[in-house]
């Protein structure tokens, strides 16, 4: 049985890190998530994480965040993380890996994905696939013919997002190592290191700082395998309907929709328009089951 002593330290220790705005999985108050940032402690560690090098980030992410992946497509900037991470003492490096196999890769993608996995052979990768869906035939005769464009929020949802969410609920993510650069513009021009989504999720940018010639030449350094495609004028590399090799004066990300506003699949978006009538259907739904189980009530009395 504890003492009243310990008890009150414990008390005041956690009320100092709820104060702090921050939590950790060791916190003894059991109604906060394993780990909580509040508006101005993320600023705060924001702005102390812009000071280190990628080592020093992913050192600080594997020491403090729970539950942590990294997620990737296998583009440079995943590809050197991974590598950083597989460099770093033994306690630090063996993070799994989340792929999002949306069944239109390029092969090349593909190719590379397997080269990945015979040189980093301790970590694991969990690949998810459209829901209930293991070709692109299957996905073509269930969604019809060039879905990505007839709908593009439903591609995302479906290729995508859902995935994604999938994996976070099922292997239990809280937090996720992203291979996204300020250097790539668009919505990513003015990123943190660390960013909180509205589902609660911790994104991590470890280079975030860095640029595409900086990547480029850490690959080159440490030998680390990449896509082919890259030597033929791709810079970012997507599915291969909406991939496209650019010019050396564009934009990294510009052979991405190229013609279109969009700059992002919807993993790193607000919820998509598909993904908010998903979740207002199922309020409604939940919604009318407690009307039609008061209504039940009301009979039986």
């Amino acid at each position: 049985m504890s003492s009243p002593e310990s008890e009150h330290d414990a008390l005041t220790s956690s009320r100092h890190e709820l104060e702090s705005g921050y939590a950790s999985g060791s916190s003894n108050e059991v109604t906060i998530p394993d780990i909580y940032f509040t508006k101005p402690h993320l600023k705060y560690l924001n702005q102390q994480l812009q000071k280190l090098e990628p080592q020093e980030i992913l050192q600080w992410c594997i020491t403090t965040l729970p539950n942590l992946y990294q997620t990737t497509a296998f583009g440079l900037t995943g590809l050197v993380t991974l590598d950083i991470l597989s460099r770093l003492p033994t306690p630090f490096h063996g993070i799994d890996m989340i792929f999002l196999d949306t069944l239109h890769h390029f092969p090349e993608t593909l190719a590379l994905v397997e080269r990945v996995k015979r040189r980093y052979s301790s970590n694991t990768l969990h690949v998810y696939k459209p829901e209930s869906i293991e070709t692109s035939a299957e996905f073509k005769a269930k969604h019809g013919e060039r879905l990505w464009e007839r709908d593009q929020d439903l591609y995302d949802w479906v290729a995508k997002v859902e995935p994604a969410q999938r994996a976070y609920a099922e292997l239990q993510v809280q937090a996720v190592l992203t291979g996204r650069r300020r250097s790539q513009g668009g919505k990513r021009g003015d990123m943190d290191i660390v960013e909180v989504d509205e589902a609660g999720l911790i994104k991590i940018n470890p280079l975030a700082n860095w640029n595409f010639q900086q990547v480029r030449d850490y690959v080159s350094t440490h030998n680390v395998p990449y896509n082919e495609l890259l030597d033929r004028g791709y810079k970012s590399i997507g599915d291969w309907h909406s991939t496209q090799p650019i010019k050396e004066d564009e934009d990294e990300r510009a052979g991405r929709w190229k013609g279109q506003e969009k700059t992002e699949c919807g993993i790193h978006n607000p919820k998509s328009k598909f993904a908010r009538f998903l979740q207002e259907q199922e309020l409604k739904e939940q919604e009318d089951a407690l009307q039609q189980a008061f209504r039940e009530i009301r009979v039986e009395s």
